[in-house]
């Protein structure tokens, strides 16, 4: 059983990768990332691609972790600290009371990426999606209907931005990812590796609810607001989700649910 090493000071050297955690969060962490809370420290343990390189609990919560703690790999150090050191550190009220600092695994490029995956893969797209709430939310469908991979171009925010992973509930741990440059690479890399790409968009051509996945597939997903760059939608298959009385507005991380969950109810097509 590993044993918490107890922080009494706040400036103690041994935890500064907690130190300042909002304000880290937006420089980087030198190929690490946070992970907060319970459900996302055990999802993570579950986890091999990323290394654990240390804990920081409060108090009041290393009973309840027994079992996590006895999962750690031998010598990481779990510190352990009462709450008003704890939100001395993070430099905010951590109610949680569970960080973790974990080693990120090296994004792989998306040609084999993509060609490992199943000949039967559903792959989501996301381009432009700069709101850490909505791709946490779109991270959390993927893992629950078991899209197989995601793709980002390089203006999408960070998966595994803090708040990206909280929001995800830990699927951003869970669903393989990788970047693609900008969207037209990211157009080009699917075509390559043979995925029939569908975009959601409300001016799309067909309704969801007619399509059937051939194979492997793609499923384009824009901001909010700005949607799919019109060029991209001129050259792809352009699917819509009907809605009533002529609203056309929905969260992009509803709208991935939805595409999900009407795209793996139904097996595949298969060709004669």
């Amino acid at each position: 059983m590993v044993q918490p090493i107890a922080i009494t000071d706040p400036e103690d050297p041994r935890i500064e990768p907690y130190r300042a955690v909002r304000e880290r969060d937006l420089v980087g962490r030198e190929n690490r990332f946070v992970a907060e809370g319970e459900v996302v420290l055990r999802v993570l343990l579950r986890q091999d691609r990323f290394a654990i390189e240390s804990l920081l609990l409060a108090e009041g919560r290393i009973e309840s972790l027994t079992d996590c703690l006895a999962a750690l790999p031998a010598g990481v150090p779990v510190y352990a600290a009462g709450r008003a050191v704890m939100d001395a550190i993070v430099g905010f009220p951590i109610h949680r009371g569970i960080l973790a600092i974990a080693r990120r695994a090296p994004l792989p490029s998306p040609g084999p990426f993509l060609a490992a995956l199943p000949e039967d893969a559903l792959v989501l797209g996301l381009v432009g999606l700069a709101n850490h709430d909505n791709v946490g939310g779109i991270f959390r469908n993927a893992a629950a209907f078991g899209a197989d991979a995601i793709l980002l171009d390089e203006t999408s925010c960070d998966p595994l931005y803090r708040k990206a992973i909280r929001v995800s509930v830990g699927g951003a741990l869970v669903v393989p990812f990788t970047r693609a440059g900008p969207a037209p690479a990211l157009i080009g890399s699917l075509r390559e590796a043979g995925f029939e790409i569908l975009s959601l968009s409300p001016s799309g051509r067909e309704p969801l609810g007619r399509i059937r996945r051939r194979g492997r597939t793609a499923v384009l997903l824009g901001a909010e607001g700005p949607g799919l760059p019109p060029e991209l939608l001129a050259e792809t298959r352009t699917v819509t989700i009907p809605m009533s009385g002529g609203f056309d507005s929905l969260n992009v991380a509803t709208t991935s649910g939805i595409a999900l969950y009407e795209l793996t109810r139904r097996e595949p097509e298969t060709t004669p």
